[in-house]
């Protein structure tokens, strides 16, 4: 009984790590494409109702303001919510559902790729399912990787989901104008998010007001 356990435990290990580096590979593919065609990328990633869409919207503008031709694949588990909501606000969407799984995989975007003029495009978001945990293992090919939580989500978020904010370049902390009234430690969360990453600073941003876009969006262009 404790010899087939051990077996099991090995080959589902083992499975595992082939995944992971089948998807890293074409990860690599992904950004070999998307650098090959001058489109400069991110994987948004975060929980439901932390405010991705919101986010691209607002940036996405603001890009667009500056001359760039940018676009936007909206990723969900079924569904075109999102697609819908970035058409009516006036940004080019591709929606890309992934049936039942948790997350976008390097596989999935390489086949939605396959279908957009890249050429047409200079900036190109990936809006990841609403998580943060199963994204964490699967990148894209993307240029960066981008976190946003909310101050309604708590300041236990950067503790409880270590691996997402260690693999991504800048982690956002959205919804500002809310802090006040949510009693969250944003103090707390910065330090988290510093300890965590070797001194990286959380970004904190509004929608609603403003508050840290422009500095959010020269980071993705920098």
């Amino acid at each position: 009984m404790r010899k087939s356990a051990s077996v099991h435990k090995i080959t589902h290990i083992s499975m595992e790590t082939d995944v992971l580096a089948e998807n890293r590979h074409l990860a690599e593919h992904n950004h070999e494409k998307l650098k090959g065609s001058g489109v400069r990328s991110v994987d948004v990633m975060g929980t439901t109702g932390a405010g991705k869409t919101a986010i691209i919207i607002r940036l996405s503008r603001f890009l667009m303001d500056r001359g760039l031709r940018v676009a936007v694949i909206a990723g969900d588990v079924a569904g075109q919510d999102d697609y819908e909501r970035f058409q009516a606000a006036g940004v080019r969407a591709f929606n890309l559902s992934t049936g039942k799984e948790c997350h976008l995989d390097a596989h999935l975007l390489d086949h939605a790729l396959d279908d957009i003029d890249l050429a047409g495009i200079d900036f190109l978001f990936v809006e990841n399912v609403g998580n943060l945990v199963c994204p964490a293992d699967f990148p894209l090919g993307t240029d960066r990787r981008l976190v946003v939580i909310s101050a309604t989500e708590g300041d236990d978020m950067v503790r409880k989901h270590p691996m997402i904010f260690q693999g991504a370049d800048l982690a956002v902390l959205n919804k500002m104008d809310l802090a006040p009234y949510m009693e969250v430690d944003v103090g707390r969360l910065r330090e988290d998010y510093r300890g965590l990453t070797g001194g990286k600073e959380l970004l904190p941003v509004s929608v609603r007001s403003g508050e840290g876009l422009e500095e959010l969006a020269e980071f993705l262009l920098s």
